[in-house]
C-alpha cells in the first residue's frame, strides 16, 4: 500500500511508514494512491464481521502484511459487535458503543494499536500524542495501556468533556499521561500539529498521533459500514441514506471510502451541532471557521475538522460533487427535543446520535431507508441525558469502575513550551 501526502504529492510512504509517522510534511494527511474495489459486494456482505473486515483491510494494505497477520490484527482489535437496531420502520441505528470504552473510537484505536505493533521494531521508542474532544482519549488510552516501549500523551479541553468521559481515560496512569488544557479542542489539536512540525522533537521522542488523521484508524472505521449494511434486510439495502454525527469528520471520511470501494449507499449526510463550519461551507462555498462553541454534544465541538481535506480529495478522485452530500446543523434545544422524542418512541440515545437522527429524518425521502450512527453509550453523557429525560441511567460496569477512581490529569495552559516539557518528562 502506498500513500501520498495531500500537501505534497511527491511524498509517498508505505502503510507502515504512514502508521508510524501519522502526518506528512507540513502537517499533510496521507491518502491511498489506489483504492481497492469489490465487485461482488453481496458475497462480501454474507461474510461474518471479522472475516469481511480482514478481507477489506488486506485489500488496502496489500502485500506489506500477510493476510494471516491482518486477520490476527482484526481478531485482536474487533472483539465486540456493532449491532444495528430498528428504531422505526425505515430508520435504523448502528450502535458503535459496545467496546471496552463504550464509544466508536474503540474500533480505530484498537486496530491502530495492532497496526503499530505489527510495523514497529520492538526496540523502537514511540510517543503517541493525540487530542480528544471526549471519546478518542479513552479508546486510545485503553488500546495502548500497558504496551511496552509506547508512551501515550492525551490532550483534552479542561471542563469541556463530560465527567464520565474524563474518568474513562484520566484514571489509568502507567504509560498513559493525560493533560487538561485551558482552551478548546481546536487549541489541543493545534498543539499536536505544532509538535509534529518540530522535527527535532519528533525525532527525539518518536512522535506519532492516534487521532483519526492516522490512516490505520480511518481504515478500521470503514469496516463497520459494511457490517451495518450486512445486517439490514436485503429489501432495504437499496436507497440507503446514512447520517453521520460529525466533529473531526473521520467517520464521514470512512463512510465515503466504504462507498468508494463498492458499498451501495445512495447518499451521506453530515450532521453537526452549532459548530457548523462544514454545513455552512456546503451551503455557501466559503470555508469560514468560527470560534468553537461548547455544546451538549461535546465530542463534536470542532470548528476546524482535520479530515475534511481527505473528503475533498476523495470526491475529486471519484468525480463526486460536494453538492451530493446532505448536511444539517442542530442546536442544543433541538437536540434535547429530539432525545425526548426518541425516548418516547422507545429508543434511548445520547446527544450525538440524536443530532444524526434528527437531520436524517428531516431529509429522508419516501422509499428510502435511513441509518444513523450512535457513537457512544448514553451513560457516557449521564448528566445531560438524565437531566433532559428526567431519568437515572444506570452506569455500565466499565464506567462505574472508572467513576470511582481518582483523576490523574495534569493541568496546563494552552502553551506549546509547557506541552513539550510534558512530552519530555514522560520519557
Amino acid at each position: 500500500m502506498k500513500l501520498y501526502n495531500l500537501k505534497n504529492h511527491q511524498e509517498q510512504v508505505s502503510f507502515g511508514q504512514a502508521v508510524r509517522q501519522g502526518l506528512g510534511s507540513n502537517q499533510g494527511l496521507f491518502f491511498p494512491t489506489e483504492l481497492p474495489y469489490f465487485d461482488n459486494v453481496d458475497a462480501l456482505l454474507d461474510m461474518d464481521f471479522n472475516s469481511r473486515s480482514s478481507k477489506i483491510l488486506s485489500a488496502f494494505i496489500g502485500e506489506e502484511l500477510s493476510a494471516e497477520t491482518v486477520e490476527q490484527m482484526v481478531g485482536n482489535a474487533f472483539q465486540f459487535p456493532a449491532p444495528v437496531a430498528k428504531v422505526t420502520d425505515d430508520v435504523y441505528a448502528l450502535e458503535l458503543f459496545h467496546g471496552p470504552t463504550l464509544a466508536f473510537k474503540d474500533f480505530g484505536g484498537r486496530f491502530m494499536a495492532q497496526s503499530l505493533a505489527a510495523v514497529t521494531d520492538t526496540d523502537g521508542r514511540i510517543t503517541i500524542l493525540t487530542a480528544t474532544s471526549g471519546d478518542t482519549g479513552a479508546a486510545v488510552a485503553h488500546a495502548f495501556y500497558g504496551m511496552d516501549n509506547i508512551k501515550v500523551v492525551i490532550l483534552y479541553p479542561k471542563g469541556k468533556i463530560s465527567p464520565l468521559q474524563e474518568k474513562m481515560f484520566c484514571t489509568l496512569g502507567g504509560n498513559i499521561t493525560t493533560v487538561a488544557i485551558e482552551g478548546t479542542f481546536d487549541d489541543c489539536q493545534a498543539l499536536v500539529k505544532q509538535a509534529f512540525d518540530d522535527a527535532e522533537l519528533r525525532q527525539e521522542i518518536g512522535l506519532n498521533s492516534a487521532n483519526s488523521i492516522n490512516i490505520s484508524r480511518l481504515m478500521a472505521q470503514i469496516c463497520y459500514y459494511f457490517e451495518a449494511v450486512a445486517q439490514l434486510p436485503k429489501a432495504q439495502r437499496n436507497e440507503l441514506v446514512i447520517s453521520v454525527p460529525s466533529g473531526n469528520f473521520g467517520n464521514l471520511t470512512a463512510g465515503l471510502l466504504a462507498k468508494a470501494i463498492g458499498l451501495p449507499v445512495k447518499r451521506f449526510i453530515a450532521a453537526t451541532n452549532e459548530n457548523d463550519t462544514v454545513p455552512r461551507y456546503l451551503k455557501t462555498g466559503t470555508w469560514a471557521p468560527e470560534p468553537t462553541v461548547a455544546t451538549i454534544s461535546n465530542a463534536m465541538d470542532v470548528s476546524q475538522p482535520n479530515n475534511w481535506p481527505r473528503i475533498e480529495e476523495l470526491c475529486r478522485l471519484k468525480g463526486w460533487g460536494l453538492d451530493e452530500l446532505g448536511y444539517g446543523a442542530v442546536n442544543d434545544e433541538q437536540t434535547a427535543e429530539t432525545l425526548k422524542a426518541m425516548d418516547q418512541a422507545g429508543y434511548l440515545c445520547e446527544p450525538h446520535g440524536a443530532i444524526a437522527y434528527r437531520v436524517l429524518t428531516e431529509q429522508l425521502a419516501e422509499g428510502e431507508t435511513g441509518l444513523f450512527l450512535c457513537t457512544a453509550h448514553p451513560a457516557k453523557f449521564k448528566e445531560v441525558v438524565d437531566d433532559i429525560l428526567e431519568k437515572d441511567i444506570e452506569l455500565p460496569a466499565p464506567l462505574a469502575k472508572h467513576n470511582a477512581m481518582a483523576l490523574l490529569s495534569l493541568d496546563r495552559e494552552n502553551d506549546f513550551e509547557q506541552m513539550k516539557a510534558v512530552l519530555r518528562q514522560v520519557q
